[in-house]
């Protein structure tokens, strides 16, 4: 019988907002926002800032949470991801807050720069534009404005190239982070790109979404790959309309192993995807191989990856293409448009009918 992955026609009917072509511009959004790199500048107070918030929601937030786990042992100054209206009490003048927002309307990350200016942080605001790219004009606050151009689908989810580069090169700039291997990530997400890519019959990607398939998905990494683990968890959640999540390692291995036994129903119904890198602490390492032999014990389906990339960011730009295309393909298998996303819209247009009543109220 014919693989559904393998047929252009079907997946082009199914995929009605071309999110296979934001998958395929992934290399170009990282270089489009590099590139814009050469006309973005910090003022030297923020690069004497102790800490950094980065403040988004959904995958506006997980640029942040990528460039976090790769460069845990390199960062200058600590990093929290903050996914509210509100902003940590120590958010003072030597904070960078950076505000991410895809669209630039998110209300949340709206909330939050207001609060970091009045609180006298140093914000920087990464975003399409929007409302918050014209606050940053009229505040004169630095802003890395990027075009959707190559994000046809126009998914934040799927504009990870900008948001994971768009990071990189606000902490580079603050004298943050020192980076060397540019050219050679967006190389190696170009590779990929072809390696889980629509013509490469049972790819890796590809295999992964058959033996994956109509069961809950739960992605399970360690260290640099930690953010990897939370973007193909959203992108599965968004795209697959599938329940998933992640757990890392060594972690979950002082909780996670005793739920695996109840409910019974667990053995039909999930599934891991163990993310393995020969780059990991060689005391997690055998943590995979012991974690692997309990979910066998409890007849829990399990498949792995091993990152093939010589260093961390290479590996966690391999893994954030192997992740899109995991879940694009689950959505394949599903028969569904992976771009339409009919509960979150419905969320949104009731949380605005009850904005506008309490408005009435008053």
């Amino acid at each position: 019988m014919a693989d559904i992955l393998d047929n252009l026609r079907v997946i082009s009917k199914l995929d009605s907002q071309n999110m296979l072509g934001s998958i395929e511009r992934l290399g170009r959004q990282a270089q489009e926002v590099w590139t814009q790199g050469a006309k973005f500048f910090l003022p030297v107070s923020y690069k004497k800032v102790k800490k950094v918030i980065v403040a988004g929601m959904g995958g506006s937030a997980i640029g942040a949470q990528v460039v976090k786990a790769v460069f845990a042992k390199e960062l200058k100054a600590s990093l929290e991801v903050i996914n509210s209206y509100y902003l940590p009490a120590y958010t003072d003048k030597e904070t960078l807050v950076i505000c991410s927002s895809y669209s630039g309307s998110t209300e949340e990350v709206l909330s939050a720069a207001v609060e970091a200016k009045n609180r006298g942080a140093k914000v920087a605001v990464i975003c399409a534009g929007g409302k918050l790219g014209a606050w940053a004009k009229n505040n004169k606050i630095p802003a890395l404005i990027f075009t959707t151009k190559n994000n046809p689908c126009r998914s934040p989810r799927m504009g990870l190239g900008y948001s994971v580069f768009g990071q990189l090169l606000i902490l580079n700039k603050a004298g943050l982070i020192k980076l060397s291997e540019i050219k050679q990530s967006i190389a190696v997400i170009n590779k990929y790109i072809k390696v889980f890519g629509l013509l490469v019959k049972n790819n890796p990607a590809k295999k992964i979404a058959h033996e994956i398939f109509g069961r809950s998905v739960w992605y399970v990494a360690s260290e640099h790959l930690a953010g990897n683990a939370h973007a193909a968890a959203n992108q599965m959640n968004e795209n697959a309309k599938r329940f998933a999540g992640f757990f890392l390692i060594p972690e979950l291995n002082h909780h996670l192993m005793e739920g695996m036994m109840h409910p019974a129903s667990n053995k039909k119904d999930l599934a891991i995807v163990m993310i393995a890198s020969k780059l990991y602490d060689a005391r997690v390492q055998k943590r995979y191989t012991v974690t692997a032999e309990i979910l066998r014990r409890n007849k829990i389906k399990f498949t792995s990856y091993l990152a093939k990339e010589k260093n961390r960011l290479a590996q966690a730009c391999e893994v954030l293409v192997l992740g899109a295309y995991i879940s694009f393909y689950s959505a394949m298998l599903e028969r569904i448009d992976p771009t339409a996303i009919p509960f979150v819209d419905y969320f949104k247009k009731q949380l605005s009918k009850h904005r506008h009543g309490r408005g009435k109220g008053r």
